[in-house]
């Protein structure tokens, strides 16, 4: 089973693409207005909507801003659509998105893979018609395809990402994937899924489908240094880089070029395998009118809209359209477009448990949130 799962470091928490840390230069802002760039992408008509004409939305910081910071590409959604963004609340974490879906019926949703698979099984979403969002073909189908379920689709991605273990040259120079876990000044995300990244250093072939010995192997690695920096808020990630606690930690591409833009000499190992994640817009199941959500997916799967939030978050767009002017940088750290390079990443799902490979049954996620909670603890 294949679940989208969320960006803007929802499995860890997020960060604007201008937000800064101690001496770190923070990268351009965005105008208050995206300047859009041409695309032959057809816009959402301004048909009038049904219903009352408003949408609730849940989604990450930084996904759908509407003013704060700078940016305001919902007013032009609004304005273009005729359809009314009644309520738009963020969220940090995926913990944050699990603990605030079941206090409102939230029209469209934004979640990380933890939380996609449990709306799905709870059937709180809704199958999507893709033949009713403008420019869902554009999108890349490896990304479309992480969404599928039981031949069902249930999101449209919008943003993704994936992981890499950048260093710091001047301090270190790793040879391979277990220097991150045998170092005393490394970091990782605090996630029970980075778990899946030390399966993959230790040879698993999926990260995500791990017996209970390859779950035991997996911990055994991350246990050799439980001092190393379990990091929620990027910022303390980058922070702790910046100020030199930390020389090598897993961390996105976006923070690799952030550092170096602030004179850090850090450079990503080069591995064969790596995991990612893809966030993508879901349906409420119980959302009397669809025509407003429907039309949200269309401006969600956009060149520009994907430009202008892939900028500000530091994350990847969906479409390969998007990566034009200040989108340019990130796609090329991301690979977009590049087969090769999306080839080599293993995209996040919750982990089924319910899976027999030749060595045994499989582990679920019950199962490793428990041992990752009593490794940081």
């Amino acid at each position: 089973m294949a679940v989208a799962v969320a960006a803007c470091m929802t499995m860890t928490g997020c960060v604007a693409a201008n937000a800064t840390a101690g001496p770190v230069t923070p990268a351009p802002k965005a105008s208050p207005t995206p300047t859009r760039t041409p695309t032959s992408t057809p816009r959402p008509t301004a048909s009038p909507p049904q219903s009352d004409g408003t949408l609730q939305i849940l989604t990450y910081k930084g996904y759908a801003e509407s003013g704060g910071g700078g940016t305001n590409w919902v007013a032009d959604f609004e304005s273009t659509t005729g359809c009314r963004i009644a309520r738009l609340d963020t969220v940090q974490t995926a913990q944050d998105m699990q603990d605030r879906v079941g206090q409102r019926a939230y029209d469209v949703i934004s979640a990380g893979p933890e939380v996609a698979a449990n709306l799905i099984e709870a059937q709180q979403v809704q199958p999507i018609d893709t033949a009713r969002v403008t420019g869902y073909d554009e999108l890349t189908k490896q990304l479309r395809d992480q969404s599928e379920v039981g031949g069902k689709v249930y999101g449209v991605p919008y943003l993704w990402g994936s992981f890499e273990i950048i260093y710091d040259a001047a301090k270190t120079r790793p040879r391979d994937a277990s220097a991150l876990y045998d170092s005393q000044t490394a970091a990782l995300p605090d996630s029970p899924l980075s778990i899946a990244d030390a399966a993959l250093a230790g040879g698993a072939a999926d990260p995500y489908e791990l017996t209970a010995g390859q779950l035991d192997q997996a911990m055994t690695l991350l246990g050799k240094n439980k001092n190393r920096l379990y990091w929620k808020d990027p910022i303390t990630l980058v922070r702790a880089f910046a100020t030199g606690k930390v020389d090598i930690a897993q961390a996105t591409p976006y923070f690799r070029m952030l550092l170096q833009k602030a004179g850090k000499d850090v450079r990503a190992l080069d591995t064969t395998a790596t995991t990612g994640w893809v966030d993508s817009w879901m349906l409420n199941a119980s959302t009397p009118s669809l025509d407003c959500a429907y039309r949200w997916l269309s401006w969600t799967a956009m060149a520009e809209t994907q430009r202008d939030a892939a900028a500000w978050v530091g994350l990847a767009p969906a479409t390969s359209k998007a990566c034009k002017g200040r989108a340019e940088g990130l796609c090329e750290a991301y690979g977009v477009g590049k087969a090769a390079k999306l080839a080599k990443v293993a995209f996040a799902v919750r982990p089924p448990g319910d899976c027999t490979p030749p060595e045994g049954e499989c582990t679920d996620y019950v199962a490793w949130t428990k041992r990752w909670q009593g490794l940081v603890s």
